[in-house]
């Protein structure tokens, strides 16, 4: 069976297993004499087979979301991945399903580190090194990524988390969602994106609180301000995101099992392929040599 880590304090509580990318196995929340999940949690087969994709939430690097045909342009040369989905794309990065090392451990805290050169097959063409740090503190829980390029030539490069919360607290499907972002990225059947990003139509505009219903999503979100919140009126709690200016895109994904992932991303799906052909907004990064890049994730709960 997978090797857990748990973190706790008087409000959370966090299953992590560094040996499948670091992801999260479980979030908690205290209520009166139990533990309440809020994420959905991930089955005992999951673990044993160290399937990353049905975690609670599992970490995205050196990019986010999809590649279309598992191939890009930069700086004037093509790179070609393995493609890791049944259309033929590259998706969610490539350090999901690895083993990362702890560096530190506390009660309340863990910080973890990857570094791809220890991977002969490490699906990336440019060396990276990477950490994740989850803490616990009071009311909040904080992710913080940090990635750094390991090589000798510029790389294009982000990341972001892939949590999956549940949308029946309180004994009913109640889940409401509320953000604010500026335009959305239009797809087309392979959910890639075919222009830069457009004004929001009503339908998908989150300003003011909304129940989720049976709306479906999987939308791209673009000019995030870094705030969210996930609320569950009927059972008097809400989680608030507070996330750093890095994470511009937003993820708002009604998934098959029935939970919600929301994905405080760093750039658009595709944004290697839309920046080679000109379009800008991406919240694609480029890397110098020894650059990094980090940032923080801040979910807090909210009571009544």
């Amino acid at each position: 069976m997978t090797r857990l880590i748990r973190l706790e304090n008087d409000t959370w509580q966090l299953d992590i297993a560094p040996e499948v990318g670091g992801s999260v196995a479980a979030l908690r929340l205290r209520e009166a004499e139990r533990w309440t999940p809020v994420m959905r949690e991930t089955p005992a087969s999951a673990l044993e087979e160290r399937n990353p994709s049905q975690f609670a939430s599992f970490t995205l690097m050196p990019y986010s979301n999809r590649i279309r045909d598992a191939a890009f342009e930069f700086t004037g040369q093509s790179y070609t991945l393995r493609p890791n989905t049944s259309a033929g794309t590259a998706q969610h990065g490539d350090v999901r399903a690895r083993p990362w090392q702890v560096e530190r451990e506390q009660r309340t805290e863990l910080a973890l580190t990857l570094d791809s050169r220890d991977f002969a097959d490490f699906n990336y063409p440019f060396p990276i090194r990477a950490r994740v740090e989850y803490l616990l503190e009071g009311d909040a829980f904080d992710t913080v990524l940090h990635l750094e390029n390991a090589g000798e030539r510029p790389m294009p490069a982000g990341f972001g988390i892939h949590p999956y919360f549940r949308r029946d607290l309180g004994g009913h499907e109640n889940a409401w969602l509320q953000f604010r972002a500026s335009g959305v990225y239009h797809t087309g059947p392979d959910l890639m994106p075919t222009e830069g990003m457009q004004p929001l139509p009503a339908e998908l505009d989150f300003t003011a609180p909304r129940a989720i219903g049976d709306q479906n999503l999987d939308h791209v979100f673009g000019n995030w301000n870094g705030r969210a919140e996930l609320s569950w009126p009927d059972a008097g709690l809400r989680l608030e995101f507070d996330c750093e200016p890095v994470f511009s895109h937003f993820v708002a994904f009604t998934a098959p099992d029935g939970t919600l992932a929301l994905e405080p991303v760093s750039h658009a799906t595709d944004a290697f392929n839309l920046e080679a052909r000109g379009v800008h907004g991406t919240g694609m990064r480029v890397l110098e040599p020894g650059e990094s890049m980090q940032g923080r994730i801040r979910l807090a709960v909210r009571r009544g």
